[in-house]
């Protein structure tokens, strides 16, 4: 049989530059070629890419945090990370061991300066010697792309560290600057959802008025800078405080009647996407219109374990609010009703369950994964493989929570994370979600396609 070369070097150029869509392309080049295929393999060629069992393509972000003393090493978490597809971690320090394990991986990363620092970087000359202690000897290997300065500091109330924050995140902007960096690392800090004094109805979303003067000043910094406002948004705790009152369904994701805005008549079927548009609400509110600046989501999640008196904290809920978060909205690519074109970029929290939080159970059980690599509760994750390295756990975290300290003048900071104070490919179900494959399935896609190719060119050509 004579075989076409140069159709062949198309098919294998488009495979290439365009593994996704090989099958597509496959057939395409098939038909543009009038090879006949059997009605066999085409049957077999439509149920194997048919949309509902392709995987999802869409980058998962996760909080990394080590307030535990039974965590494994970075280089071990490093499989398990990749094995999930997630492609953004959001540390709560700037753990050279971490940064250090995750080069050349790909993975993004948001580092942290804890609130302890900040008094010492709004002074320009610490905030430099933070950043070349912390950020710049990782660049490029890591890809450092965020430094988020403090976190939920306006809610603590405490005028000593809210009239640093700004002269902070300012102080490490001018750093970066001075190093050329600022193109390639932007610098935020994250709140905490109590900055709202209205959230309902979503259109009705207002800042507290005691701290809409700072916001207003730390919202045009993120105009100026380009960088994102970031909010962490914990649905769990709106039923925690009123389960009687709070319909499960509505914070989990699930089907339910929902609520209707009055004032936009827009729709919202869960309690999340409500309070993203509350805070999109808040800051035009402030003055800033047509998406100025960019709302994230830093985090949320919902605990596996807590007390007697906390509602709702069970493995089951955990796995159908994360299974949902993740399958059908970040997969799905869905905005929200105010912002429906718009990217969700929200960080699941978290990654370990920590043994060393502070506060009831539910503190020490927002974790996808046990220390050991297990899952926490089953969502469809595939590829735990992480106890083929992970025998050497990270040292006790210091009393910051840092795992780890840092040569700089400046110790990297860590804030306590987490509630008290939120791409590559991801393989996930759940009680509402898709039914994906399992992680090895794009490869035999790929294989397929080449027997598809290979089969056709046994077959007459039409004439």
């Amino acid at each position: 049989m004579m075989i076409d070369r140069h159709f062949i070097k198309q098919v294998k150029q488009k495979m290439e530059t365009k593994e996704e869509g090989c099958c597509c392309c496959c057939f395409t080049l098939l038909r543009l070629h009038n090879h006949r295929v059997s009605s066999l393999l085409l049957i077999l060629f439509v149920v194997v890419v048919s949309p509902e069992f392709i995987t999802c393509a869409a980058p998962i972000a996760i909080n990394y945090g080590q307030i535990a003393n039974n965590l494994p090493s970075p280089e071990s978490v490093v499989p398990l990370v990749k094995s999930i597809g997630a492609t953004r971690l959001k540390l709560y320090d700037a753990d050279p061991t971490v940064l250090k394990a995750f080069a050349n991986t790909g993975v993004e990363f948001i580092v942290s300066l804890g609130n302890q620092y900040l008094s010492k970087t709004r002074d320009p000359k610490q905030a430099l010697a933070w950043v070349k202690a912390n950020v710049q000897p990782f660049l490029p290997a890591t890809r450092i792309t965020c430094i988020a300065v403090g976190n939920e500091v306006l809610t603590f109330n405490d005028t000593s560290l809210s009239s640093n924050l700004l002269p902070a995140m300012q102080s490490v902007y001018s750093a970066l600057c001075s190093l050329n960096l600022q193109d390639k690392v932007s610098v935020t800090t994250a709140h905490s959802l109590a900055v709202l004094q209205t959230s309902y109805p979503p259109s009705a979303g207002r800042f507290r008025p005691d701290l809409a003067p700072c916001l207003t000043a730390i919202l045009n910094f993120h105009l100026k800078t380009g960088s994102p406002f970031l909010i962490n948004a914990y649905p769990y705790f709106a039923y925690k405080a009123n389960p009687k009152q709070v319909p499960l369904e509505f914070v989990l994701f699930q089907p339910n009647p929902g609520i209707l805005d009055p004032a936009t008549n827009l729709h919202y079927d869960n309690m999340l996407f409500a309070q993203i548009d509350a805070v999109h609400s808040a800051v035009e509110s402030l003055g800033f219109k047509d998406d100025a600046v960019c709302v994230q989501i830093s985090e949320t999640g919902w605990p596996s374990k807590g007390d007697a008196d906390e509602a709702g904290a069970t493995p089951e809920n955990a796995k159908k609010y994360n299974g949902n978060l993740i399958n059908k909205l970040v997969c799905g690519k869905k905005g929200t009703p105010m912002r429906p074109n718009a990217d969700l970029n929200i960080y699941v929290f978290a990654l370990f369950n920590e043994n060393m939080k502070s506060g009831p159970t539910s503190e020490r059980n927002y974790g996808l994964f046990k220390p050991d690599g297990s899952p926490a509760y089953y969502i469809g994750f595939n590829g735990t493989g992480l106890l083929s390295t992970s025998s050497n756990t990270s040292s006790t975290p210091s009393s910051t929570g840092s795992s780890s300290s840092s040569s700089s003048s400046v110790p990297p900071g860590s804030s306590s994370g987490g509630p008290t104070s939120s791409t590559g490919y991801l393989s996930i179900t759940s009680d509402a979600g898709l039914h994906a494959l399992p992680s090895a399935v794009p490869h035999l896609l790929l294989m397929i396609c080449w027997l598809v190719l290979l089969l056709a060119f046994q077959l007459p050509r039409e004439h």
